[in-house]
């Protein structure tokens, strides 16, 4: 019996199909890279039928790749040597909010607004956001991050335990409820960020928070990016919490402006978010402007109102929709890099001269908290000469990132797009990586050619 028999006879069939029009759902992603389609796709309902897939993949060698809501950057979830694409949009519920651990056991499909949504009515919130209203198993399997990382941290810092099926079947867990652990190794730092290729996650235990008693949004425009990273570094230096810290760069804000009706200046500009009590946050704001009046800062904007904040940040959240709009026929590179922060101006500085060396039409911004940036470029995918600059133009930074310490991707993650980095980044710790994969996959059927290259 085929595997394609094996798993019809397990699903009922409105979970188990080869459709046209699901297969190339499920063969791309947000991503410029080419799409490719899956054999088939499967939509488990538990950690059981996760677990019964996996057995009928390890034993007939078939690719499996776990799939959330498709939003990844760099080729994630494309399976390029086809196989099994394993949807857990079925698996979408909050299993359990426990208020006074300030955690939450959700199933991986479960997407960051519903979870939210929820821990509102406890006053909480879970932390990380990308941008995209992406499944929290996606957004653990790239160690996503976002705007609010520079206060509360990446997802990797939320994740208290996994559930995880392994490429043999076996279903075990990472981590615990404790709030803190010196037993054994950190697996939950193991997995998150595996991007599907080590396990397929099945249940996660994030932390979450309580929601701030007073929140105040900031847009503070300076005549160059310099002085804009100072401002972060000065603030931060400060012992300021932020919640949020965003550059925008002069283009980009000339795009904000045209798509979203704002008459911001088109300046490099930070957009900011400061939590906290309301005596606290008043000192902050008063001592955050003091810091920023002394870096010449041209323009500085407090938003306290909700509706005001809102439309702040949906301008700069919108900011990839602003040049998709903008550039009809067009698809979108999106890259990141993240550098120390005394070398992000002059990272910022060098993307936007080769922005300009190879004519692209493109804009920079960056979660400037944590030194991660990322280049927003439109490309016209049928000419081969603008691809091949964009993959120079990758190549550049992510080597300019890399001579100064920094990382080929802050939160974007590998995929397909950033593997011929890791060997380079990583050194004599690459191959310690590939013996991790070729022990828990020794098949190589768990999102196989994706993060490190197998020995063969």
């Amino acid at each position: 019996m085929s595997y394609l028999d094996e798993l019809k006879a397990i699903f009922p069939k409105d979970r188990v199909t080869a459709n046209q029009v699901v297969l190339e759902r499920h063969g791309k992603d947000e991503s410029y890279h080419t799409p490719h389609l899956p054999d088939i796709v499967v939509f488990p309902t538990s950690a059981e039928e996760v677990r019964a897939v996996m057995k009928i993949a390890s034993v007939h060698e078939i690719p499996v790749i776990p799939f959330g809501l498709g939003t990844s950057l760099e080729g994630h979830i494309i399976p390029y040597e086809g196989g099994i694409s394993l949807d857990m949009s079925l698996m979408d519920e909050i299993i359990e909010i426990m208020p006074n651990d300030f955690l939450v056991k959700v199933q991986p499909g479960v997407t960051r607004s519903k979870l939210n949504n929820e821990l509102k009515k406890h006053g909480l919130f879970f932390t990380v956001d990308p941008g995209a209203d992406a499944t929290l198993g996606g957004m653990a399997a790239t160690n996503a991050s976002g705007t609010t990382s520079v206060r509360y941290g990446i997802m990797r810092d939320q994740v208290k335990d996994l559930e995880v099926v392994l490429a043999d079947g076996t279903i075990m867990h990472t981590g615990n409820l404790a709030g803190k652990s010196s037993s054994g190794y950190n697996l939950n730092g193991l997995f998150v960020g595996s991007e599907g290729t080590l396990g397929c996650f099945t249940e996660l235990t994030l932390r979450v928070h309580g929601i701030p008693e007073t929140i105040v949004a900031a847009r503070a425009s300076f005549h160059s990016i310099d002085d804009a990273v100072q401002g972060v570094v000065n603030i931060l230096s400060a012992g300021i919490q932020m919640a949020r810290i965003e550059l925008v760069d002069e283009e980009s804000m000339k795009r904000i402006n045209e798509f979203s009706e704002t008459d911001y200046a088109e300046l490099p500009t930070l957009f900011m978010e400061f939590h906290g009590n309301q005596a606290g946050l008043a000192q902050d704001v008063e001592f955050a402007e003091a810091l920023l009046a002394d870096l010449n800062c041209q323009e500085l904007k407090f938003e306290k109102d909700n509706r005001a904040r809102n439309k702040l940040w949906d301008a700069r959240h919108n900011l990839a929709y602003a040049y998709i709009h903008n550039s009809p026929g067009k698809k979108m590179m999106v890259t990141d890099v993240c550098l120390p922060m005394s070398e992000l101006a002059g990272g910022i500085k060098h993307a936007r001269q080769l922005i300009e060396k190879y004519g692209f039409e493109g804009g920079l911004l960056g979660h400037v908290g944590d030194g991660n940036y990322h280049a927003l470029l439109m490309l016209d995918l049928d000419d081969k000469t603008e691809v091949e600059n964009a993959e120079r133009f990758n190549k550049d930074i992510v080597e300019y990132a890399l001579h100064r310490g920094g990382s080929c991707t802050g939160e974007h993650g590998v995929g397909v797009g950033k593997m011929k980095f890791q060997e380079k980044e990583h050194g004599e710790a690459y191959p310690v990586m590939q013996a991790l994969k070729q022990t828990l996959d020794p098949k190589n059927i768990l999102n196989p050619g994706k993060v490190i290259k197998i020995k063969k």
